[in-house]
């Protein structure tokens, strides 16, 4: 039981856990959930998001069902607030957790009269929540989801990643991906993502070119994976590598997909994006390659094997909390002094460990 003000409340029977933000976002929101459902192991806990985030929901056990909300599409602007808010009252609520800092958040999950809702202090529409947590910059970004559990006198005493499941479709659709591509599963394999949202978040093809040739020569085989928006920097980096040995499925595969391929991987690489908490959730090692932004911020990996390489010392870092379009100063330095031979480096130790 929790208390309210000092009064004494019951259980929650049905618990929104609303986060519409981009994947890597939502992945590392899943720790808290599994929590929550521990604690609250009849309960039924829905979780919001939007459509790309909503496919590394599926399947999974704490979760009773995903509600995807396409707030910059088919349920764009105030029509389809409405219509969402509609739907959430008819589910009656007795508690919602938002993570997402919103003000569009913090109006829908109030509109849709949830009588408990808890938030971070520095979420747009605090105003609209009976509960506000402080939000730790200190904290990564896991515990810092965690901590919105503590006005229902949850605390956690140990660590907790975020877990994906595959389903059965995703298991074979790899099968066939890798027979495509002639991948021998006996292979040894390595992950590499060198897409990402933001411009300046990405470590220059060139140098992942000179990556994928280092890797191919100590007879591992490299994969490239991504979204297809990813396919034809991958195919430029296929063709810089000048190698054989790499196979790009970079728009080939679905989220859980990718991170059934991941999980296969002995080790992946990625800059500072979604695919690194994929790779986190499956429990395969990730280095993790930061420019603009620093592990700091609270988004770095998570895993107990997990690895950041970075330019130590540089006045301009961070420059901005998500990257840009451009390094604001025109140097790139943060990036483009970045070697290949300190991502080798860090590969070898990971198989030392093995």
């Amino acid at each position: 039981m929790e208390t309210l003000h000092g009064l004494k409340m019951p259980e929650p029977e049905k618990i929104l856990v609303f986060h519409t933000a981009f994947l890597g976002d939502v992945i590392l929101n899943l720790p808290m959930v599994q929590i929550l459902k521990r604690e609250y192991p009849n309960a039924e806990i829905d979780v919001a998001a939007i459509p790309n985030a909503a496919q590394v929901l599926q399947n999974h056990p704490a979760i009773h069902r995903v509600i995807e909300y396409d707030k910059r599409g088919s349920q764009k602007g105030i029509a389809g607030m409405v219509r969402l808010i509609g739907m959430l009252r008819q589910n009656r609520y007795d508690l919602a957790i938002v993570s997402h800092r919103s003000m569009r958040s913090a109006l829908i999950v109030a509109a849709a009269g949830i009588p408990r809702r808890v938030c971070f202090s520095k979420s747009a529409g605090r105003w609209f929540f009976t509960d506000v947590v402080t939000y730790r910059p200190s904290l990564h970004e896991v515990e810092r989801n965690i901590s919105l559990l503590r006005p229902l006198n949850i605390i956690p005493q140990k660590k907790e990643l975020p877990s994906v499941y595959l389903s059965d479709e995703d298991i074979v659709a790899v099968d066939l991906a890798m027979q495509r591509h002639g991948i021998d599963s006996s292979q040894r394999f390595i992950g590499i993502a060198p897409g990402s949202a933001w411009a300046t978040k990405r470590w220059p093809p060139e140098h992942f070119a000179v990556l994928v040739k280092k890797i191919a020569e100590r007879n591992w085989l490299p994969l490239l994976i991504g979204g297809a928006g990813d396919r034809e920097l991958c195919a430029s980096i296929v063709q810089m590598s000048q190698t054989k040995s790499v196979r790009n499925l970079a728009g080939e595969l679905t989220v859980l997909q990718s991170a059934e391929l991941l999980r296969r991987c002995a080790m992946m690489i990625s800059n500072d994006s979604a695919p690194v908490h994929l790779a986190v959730a499956v429990r395969t090692p990730v280095i993790a390659i930061f420019g603009p932004t620093v592990p700091a911020f609270g988004f770095g990996p998570y895993g107990d094997s997990d690895r950041v390489v970075q330019i130590e010392g540089l006045q301009c870092r961070p420059c901005s909390i998500h990257g840009g379009d451009v390094c604001p100063i025109g140097t790139f330095e943060c990036m483009r002094e970045l070697t290949a031979e300190v991502i080798m480096a860090n590969i070898d130790q990971i198989v030392q460990q093995m």
